[in-house]
């Protein structure tokens, strides 16, 4: 991608195909956690392998469509859409600016991304659901914290802290050593716009 594709609206037939395949592993991931009962969404995993490849537009897009699916069966889903494009937007300029070239960058590059998805999350956590993340983990902490008479919004960001930055780790290691494996051919695709079809 250069500096001119990295916001370009135009969708070419590789990143079309793409988006549907992004939002099946982030139900893949969600499912698999749930299935294991694991202190981890992995739900993002999808939206991170997009941005990686297509960039913000592309992440935020595919992380929007996520919730808007989700939502169908949970409303409340609709609401963290905001987080899941944020998570999109963020890793697609990190993408842009080399941050998954190392596993050392990579690893930085998680710890941003969580960061995003908290601050972004934790004022919708108090609005929707008291503060609590719904995650056996974070949610012990939120108990914690608020039996020791800590503020609310410290207690939320503290629960939301806990597992996000395990899971966004997890996931964004995991989008890396998945991109890395992917054929030099099929990478090219994303990073010359220009030079394939685009609708």
């Amino acid at each position: 991608m250069n500096k001119k594709s990295m916001w370009s609206l135009k969708l070419n037939t590789a990143c079309i195909v793409l988006i549907p395949v992004a939002i099946g592993i982030n139900y893949i991931g969600k499912l698999f956690a749930q299935t294991l009962k694991l202190p981890l969404w992995l739900d993002s995993i999808g939206t991170i392998l997009s941005a990686m490849l297509a960039g913000p537009i592309v992440g935020g897009l595919c992380g929007a469509i996520n919730n808007v699916i989700y939502g169908l069966q949970d409303p409340m889903s609709f609401v963290y859409a905001i987080t899941s494009v944020a998570i999109g937007i963020t890793t697609g300029i990190l993408a842009y600016k080399g941050m998954f070239k190392t596993i050392g960058r990579t690893l930085i590059s998680a710890l941003i991304i969580a960061l995003v998805a908290i601050v972004i999350s934790t004022p919708l956590n108090i609005y929707a659901w008291g503060g609590q993340t719904g995650n056996v983990w974070g949610d012990a902490v939120f108990a914690s914290l608020m039996a020791k008479k800590a503020p609310l919004w410290i207690a939320s960001f503290a629960d939301e802290l806990v597992v996000d930055v395990f899971d966004k780790i997890v996931v964004v290691v995991i989008s890396f050593v998945i991109f890395k494996g992917l054929p030099k051919k099929l990478t090219m695709l994303y990073q010359n716009n220009n030079q394939i079809e685009e609708i």
